[in-house]
């Protein structure tokens, strides 16, 4: 089914139909993260199905339904929630409860009080200092975060292209493939102020339009997901819970920067991420979103993975790039630069997967929108993986300019046992 702009206008508005729908239906929202399906989250899912199917309610996945709202149940494997400590997560909507350290056994009473009797049970939510927080926009762990990046990470079925849509999804790409020229949707990055998020915190609208200028017949976009630092797991996060972002992000700066292939480079340890990208790919390609002349348009632009083998070095740009043709990861001297003398010496543009994912929702939302989060020099927000001697470990997402206080105290709660604050190590 290759869509035209029309019939996937029409398929967008079918899918916004359909979420309001399903949003006034009980939904039970099991956290798929790594972390938590490393807890039992599968065996919590498969348990919610039996459970539904012995008490005759219809289960749905997807956001089709019937009427009869009183039989009916959504259940979902989303992404991350992000508050790994307390894994495995279950979240009911529309009550907006979340449970922690969910056990297969607990779903009996899950699906009997709370689906069906709209009663909180208070053991399996979170309590701190004696008072409970049932509703997840009320725990401290979240009050400070602001999710942009990791919005749909824990609020949607992962794997479900109509939701991504129905959210808004590939709204950027289609207003940078039919309403902006290559340049103008380059400018769009550069007035986001929008810096690469894998650390070197370079403007990625300059490095999209460095490559855009260059005169070659074959450029390629490159996504560096190959996650290696101890203890960080924001990427994997985004390419589990979100795969859709991604592709969305490197299929407009394809669009900025004339060209018509990506790879996604992902470490081999993310089994996961790469499973759920394959899948993304795949639904993008049946809908036309993918492949020859999207959407009925000139633009063409396919999306290949690639596999490491665990090689620290390759997180770096040239070494991944001689991974991917190939041969031995090993970093090169620079000058030329990666959008002059990349990937089969081609011009490319290379960002990690947390960049790519903000392209798409500023093309969505604007660069104003964007520059109205953070600080004026650093727009945006940064996801951090927190991890060590803190109370609540997990994945967060804070503002450009938060002060590591606020991470460490107003988020993570602190050293445990109420001992002194004594180091952070930042990074790798």
């Amino acid at each position: 089914m290759k869509l035209t702009r029309e019939e996937f206008a029409a398929m967008r508005r079918g899918a916004e139909h359909d979420l309001q729908m399903s949003a006034q239906m009980p939904s039970v929202l099991i956290c798929a993260g790594t972390g938590c399906i490393a807890g039992g989250a599968m065996h919590i899912y498969d348990n919610f199905r039996k459970e539904c199917e012995s008490r005759g309610l219809q289960v749905y996945v997807g956001l089709h339904h019937d009427n009869d709202e009183e039989k009916s149940l959504h259940v979902k494997m989303s992404g991350c929630h992000g508050f790994c400590e307390m894994g495995p997560l279950v979240h009911i909507e529309p009550m907006g409860i979340m449970y922690i350290h969910v056990k297969p056994e607990d779903c009996h009473e899950i699906i009997e009080r709370t689906v069906l009797g709209g009663e909180v049970i208070d053991r399996l939510t979170y309590h701190l200092d004696g008072v409970a927080y049932p509703r997840q926009e009320d725990i401290p762990f979240y009050k400070k975060q602001q999710r942009v990046v990791l919005e749909n990470c824990g609020t949607s079925d992962a794997e479900d292209i109509e939701e991504y849509i129905a959210k808004g999804g590939y709204a950027g790409f289609e207003r940078a493939l039919f309403e902006m020229t290559d340049e103008e949707a380059c400018q769009e990055i550069i007035t986001s102020g929008l810096r690469g998020r894998g650390g070197g915190g370079f403007p990625a609208g300059r490095k999209w339009d460095g490559a855009r200028r260059q005169k070659a017949e074959k450029k390629y976009i490159v996504c560096n997901g190959d996650e290696g630092d101890p203890g960080a797991f924001m990427d994997r996060s985004i390419m589990e819970g979100n795969p859709h972002s991604v592709l969305e992000g490197m299929m407009i700066a394809g669009r900025a920067a004339g060209s018509d292939e990506g790879y996604i480079y992902v470490r081999a340890e993310y089994p996961l991420a790469v499973a759920r990208l394959k899948t993304a790919i795949e639904k993008a390609e049946e809908l036309g979103l993918l492949g020859e002349h999207i959407l009925g348009s000139g633009f063409s632009f396919r999306i290949h993975v690639n596999r490491g083998a665990g090689a620290f070095v390759c997180g770096e740009g040239s070494a991944l790039t001689a991974s991917i043709e190939g041969k031995r990861g090993m970093p090169r001297v620079k000058p030329p630069r990666t959008i002059e003398h990349g990937l089969w010496a081609q011009p490319t543009v290379l960002n990690n997967v947390e960049t790519f994912a903000n392209a798409a929702l500023i093309l969505r939302r604007g660069a104003d929108w964007y520059r109205s989060i953070g600080t004026p020099k650093s727009p945006g927000t940064k996801a951090f993986a927190l991890t060590g001697n803190v109370v609540n470990t997990g994945l967060i997402e804070v503002p450009m300019g938060t002060t590591i206080r606020e991470v460490i105290f107003d988020i993570g709660g602190g050293i445990p046992d109420g001992k002194k604050f004594k180091a952070v190590q930042i990074g790798g």
